[in-house]
């Protein structure tokens, strides 16, 4: 028999070409080891910043200038606070794809069921569709606002931008990095002029930094919060960082995770600076003039006259359509992601990009054709507030994943990153349940004698939902059993086994002739004695113990010296023993009396209705002793 040991298997860190992400441009980029540091830092640039652009999408915008134009500078904290999370959070996904050689998605697949690994990709899924139908408008709005094409033809006009995407794909991961840095480029230059016009008042920015909420508010920081960190997001990093050429030792990672935690702090603050800048810049122009701004459109027609120039809106306008240009491209990788490490199944990328562009584009043209452009931004508040409500199913795996040594060996997170990870989820799940509670209960007040239909349809939906929250936020060992998986070649222990006592239980009926063969070879090979056993099991032996002598107790004892005479004769010491009572405490007893390292008893293999009307013993008996035993069907 081969030995087992209960270890769980390491994830593949060098999967074949078929399972990596990204398998185009997977460990495309080489890593020079004969340069400076700087050189170094520069080839691992570029992941963070193609992550980056979905923290100052066209949804961040509509979060950032409705909190600005309605609550003035209150909400900087957030944008603060929501960009901290985003750095760690981040920097556990780009460690985890470094480490493992997995990404997110193929890593979820490996640690859960299918049926919840299922589940967890069609909530991505939901959360690429919502981050879409932010990219799709506020391209529409950047064409509306440039070329005053109308939205809805705006709208249908970014199906074709995928176009776009194969072009720069085909020029290699490196060059659509600087693409993107080109358009994040753009966004920093027209907010920071567009910060010089607005002149805000430096005392009133600080005191935004200061925490504090209320019911109104609360909407817009969720939508804030799920605008800025985005659940697709933390898949992508897992993956595009495996495009780097890192060498696979302990040194290699340790170098790799350093460079990326640079990477990722440097593009996320610019990131946070352009949010910072257009709440800033809505709570000067528009919150101090007294405007709630109630679509995009109207910031842009508004800070011509308020700011007295033109350049102010071109700006603005400019800036949007490469905010929603450069979200289009990153939202490719990251669907393409989550399918494939999910599901196990690959798409071209342009017939991806097609299918998740139409998930968008359909509800924006029947929100904005029924309801007038008007909808635009409540439609891209939304969709942010959507991201938010799926945002713990990715960060709760997340932390696990980098949280078990069995996965990430000397790279999982210590005591401080353990902290501020659940921290971090806590602050996510206490604003998401608190905006979901009092949405329901709006809900329930608005439907009066239709209530029961939510009643019915949404509180079981909340609770599958809290269900699946809790099962993938539990630890490996609570969650399933240990894979067993063969012992390596220097753990076998080699010192032989010999036993000097052999229990052998026998029930005195046809079973015994096959458990007395199995009994006698282990005797005969080990030059041990048999220790013959029997439970008198009837009422005289329930209710008198050992001082029963009924027929049956006496027929039983005169059995079993029988056979342990024919055993003598045979050559073999054999002792028989009683027992009285209940079958396995019994059996359990005796082995211990007599010293017994090895018990060999027999199983009849009934199951189901049997067991509960003939009872069990095998499974009692083995938790109750130390010993192995033989089971004999």
């Amino acid at each position: 028999m081969i030995p087992f040991s209960r270890q769980r298997p390491s994830m593949d860190l060098t999967p074949g070409k078929n399972e990596v992400s990204l398998a185009d441009v997977h460990g495309s980029v080489n890593v020079p080891k004969q340069y400076g540091i700087f050189k170094r830092l520069l080839a691992f640039a570029g992941p963070a910043y193609l992550v980056s652009v979905g923290y100052m999408d066209p949804g961040n915008w509509a979060t950032d200038i409705e909190g600005g134009s309605r609550f003035g500078y209150d909400l900087l904290w957030v944008i603060l606070m929501s960009n901290l999370i985003a750095v760690l959070l981040q920097t556990l996904s780009a460690r985890l794809g470094i480490v493992t050689g997995r990404d997110l998605a193929q890593a979820c697949r490996d640690e859960y069921p299918k049926p919840v690994a299922f589940v967890l990709w069609v909530l991505c899924e939901i959360a690429i569709a919502a981050c879409d139908l932010a990219e799709v408008l506020g391209s529409a709005i950047g064409l509306n606002l440039l070329f005053h094409i109308p939205l809805v033809i705006g709208v249908i006009i970014t199906g074709f931008d995928t176009m776009l995407f194969l072009l720069i794909q085909n020029f290699g991961i490196r060059k659509m990095e600087f693409f993107i840095v080109m358009l994040i480029s753009i966004m920093g230059i027209c907010f920071g002029i567009e910060l010089l016009l607005a002149k805000p008042a430096l005392g009133e920015i600080a005191l935004g930094f200061i925490p504090h909420l209320n019911s109104k508010s609360l909407y817009i920081a969720i939508g804030i919060l799920g605008a800025t960190v985005m659940p697709h997001n933390l898949y992508l990093h897992s993956a595009l960082v495996q495009t780097r050429m890192v060498e696979q030792t302990e040194s290699g990672k340790k170098q790799a995770c350093k460079f990326n935690l640079i990477d990722t702090l440097v593009a996320l603050n610019v990131a946070f600076l352009v949010n910072a800048a257009i709440l800033i810049v809505a709570a000067s122009v528009f919150f101090k003039n007294g405007v709630i701004v109630t679509e995009i459109q109207q910031a842009y027609k508004l800070l011509t006259p308020l700011l007295g120039t033109t350049l102010a809106g071109l700006l603005f306008a400019c800036a949007l359509l490469a905010s929603g240009q450069s979200s289009t491209l990153t939202g490719t990788y990251a669907g393409q992601i989550v399918m494939e490490g999910f599901l196990h199944f690959k798409m071209r990328p342009v017939l991806r990009r097609l299918i998740t562009r139409l998930f968008a584009i359909v509800p924006a043209v029947i929100v904005i054709s029924l309801q007038g452009e008007g909808a635009a931004l409540p439609l891209l508040i939304l969709s942010q507030v959507i991201l938010s409500m799926q945002l713990p199913f990715a960060i709760l795996p997340l932390i696990q994943l980098t949280n078990d040594r069995k996965v990430m060996g000397n790279f999982a997170n210590g005591t401080t990153i353990k902290t501020l990870a659940w921290i971090s989820a806590a602050v996510i799940l206490v604003l998401n349940a608190q905006l979901a509670y009092g949405t329901i209960l709006d809900w329930i007040a608005e439907a009066g004698s239709m209530s029961i239909i939510l009643w019915i349809i949404i509180i079981p939906a909340a609770g599958g939902i809290i269900c699946l929250l809790v099962y993938i936020a539990l630890p490996r060992a609570w969650r399933r059993r240990e894979i067993v998986q063969p012992a390596q070649a220097e753990e076998l222990d080699k010192t032989p086994k010999t036993y000097s006592a052999i229990g052998v239980a026998l029930d005195l009926g046809a079973l015994d002739v096959h458990v007395l063969a199995h009994a006698q070879t282990f005797a005969n090979q080990h030059k041990a004695r048999l220790i013959l056993m029997h439970v008198v099991e009837g009422v005289g032996g329930q209710l008198f113990g050992n001082e029963a002598f009924d027929e049956e107790a006496r027929g039983d004892m005169r059995h079993l010296e029988q056979h342990a005479e024919q055993l003598r004769l045979a050559g073999f010491e054999a002792k028989a023993v009683f027992g009285f009572g209940k079958i396995p405490n019994e059996i359990i007893r005796l082995s211990k009396e007599n010293k017994v390292d090895l018990l060999v008893m027999g199983s009849h293999g009934h199951t189901g209705l049997k067991d509960l009307i003939f009872g069990t013993s095998i499974s009692k008996v083995r938790h109750g002793l130390k010993i192995p035993v033989l089971v004999v069907q």
